[in-house]
């Protein structure tokens, strides 16, 4: 992490976040639904050794016994709860965090259509009234610093209105992390508005929309394409203008398929570092993949704490 005086911290790597974490505030309360993955358990019990949380491990207590003995793992001090079936599971898990018992929700070895349904649930679920989206933070080792990527796993084909939303949602958290007015790129395939694009539309909307303050606190350029987002030399060879190309904070996806590409592109070919969260409800969801390392699992939690 580099700081300047006149400016906001700037985050280089992920492991950098660890320092906003107060050592001597309390630890926040991470509520795992369907604990028995021993992918996840890996990184809470990471977590936990850290100081950073207090998990309550709901699920089939044997397993979830027989998978911290099988790896030496002594969680001494937390909780685990024995609920055999994954919607009752998930149930529990939303409810603690809904009556304020948890802080953080956490998706273990369940589907994501089964979490997301009781995350949604009117009675007991973490709705807000905001839309949720996905957000990742990612560490590439060619960029400068940390870079968000919105959204990639959630809203397939957003329109203006959530676009809206989303970016909000991302601006959020990154103000959360010291950056006061982040830089967002409006992602298209091309960086001039074609009446035939929808994407180059609404990145033309959205930072007009910026411009006269009906979207606030952060700075929104685009459309720009891929290169002028993430490179000045590039933008500077096409002519473009932007106080955003080249030092973006948050890529504003045009949709889900070109953000999941993105997204797999930059872990299996940049073999960057990922931590990601799902925002927009009372508490942040912690939604992983079997696919993503347990160091992604342990930022992830991280990030959430930060939340």
């Amino acid at each position: 992490m580099t700081e300047n005086p006149d400016n906001p911290p700037v985050f280089k790597q992920l492991r950098d976040l660890r320092e906003l974490v107060n050592p001597s505030g309390p630890r926040k309360r991470l509520a795992v639904a369907v604990a028995q993955d021993e992918f996840s358990l890996d990184a809470i019990y990471k977590a936990f050794r850290s100081g950073v949380v207090d998990p309550v491990l709901i699920g089939d207590e044997d397993q979830i016994l027989q998978l911290a003995r099988d790896k030496n793992y002594n969680f001494y001090g937390a909780s685990v709860v024995d609920v055999m079936d994954p919607e009752k599971a998930v149930e529990l898990a939303v409810r603690m965090v809904h009556d304020g018992r948890a802080d953080i929700l956490m998706k273990g070895k369940v589907p994501t259509p089964v979490l997301l349904k009781g995350v949604l649930n009117r009675d007991w679920g973490l709705r807000t009234g905001r839309l949720l989206s996905h957000f990742s933070l990612f560490e590439v080792d060619t960029y400068h610093k940390l870079i968000g990527l919105t959204d990639v796993a959630m809203n397939i084909a957003p329109n203006l209105t959530d676009k809206i939303a989303i970016v909000n949602n991302a601006v959020d958290y990154m103000h959360k992390l010291g950056v006061a007015c982040p830089k967002v790129a409006v992602l298209g395939a091309v960086e001039m508005v074609n009446e035939n694009m929808q994407a180059t539309l609404d990145a033309a909307l959205l930072s007009k929309m910026n411009q006269r303050d009906q979207i606030k606190g952060c700075l929104i350029d685009g459309p720009l394409a891929f290169d002028n987002a993430v490179s000045a030399e590039s933008a500077l060879h096409k002519g473009i203008r932007s106080e955003v190309a080249g030092d973006t904070d948050i890529l504003l996806m045009p949709d889900i398929e070109v953000g999941n590409v993105l997204y797999k592109s930059l872990v299996w070919f940049a073999k960057a570092r990922v931590a990601s969260l799902v925002l927009g409800a009372s508490a942040p969801i912690v939604l992983t993949s079997r696919s993503d390392s347990e160091q992604s699992k342990l930022d992830s939690i991280l990030m959430a704490a930060l939340a």
